[in-house]
């Protein structure tokens, strides 16, 4: 079995380092979001893009506080956090066990 360890946990290395890819993502278009940026900007398209599919559910959900603050990029890292730290590990984990 050890093909399938090592491929359980290289799996796991990647998807922890796509994890942590996508949690720059999420920063860098909370940060843009609030400059109020070009809509025809290329990389304001990709950014939104590749972030709205997590962020709107979230969104729905939760709704803008007070001020206008939205708070769905928080909660996206927080939960991509809480991946990281657990399914990540435990993924290597049963990698380990199956050696």
């Amino acid at each position: 079995m050890p093909f399938v360890a090592h491929f359980i946990d290289a799996f796991a290395s990647i998807l922890g380092q796509v994890l942590g890819l996508y949690t720059w993502v999420l920063i860098i278009r909370a940060v843009i979001s609030w400059v109020n940026p070009d809509p025809w900007n290329p990389i304001v398209q990709f950014l939104c893009r590749v972030t709205d599919p997590v962020l709107q559910p979230i969104q729905k959900l939760l709704p803008p506080w007070r001020l206008g603050i939205d708070i769905s990029p928080i909660v996206a890292i927080l939960a991509i956090q809480f991946i990281q730290q657990w399914l990540v590990p435990s993924l290597r984990e049963v990698a380990s066990m199956l050696q």
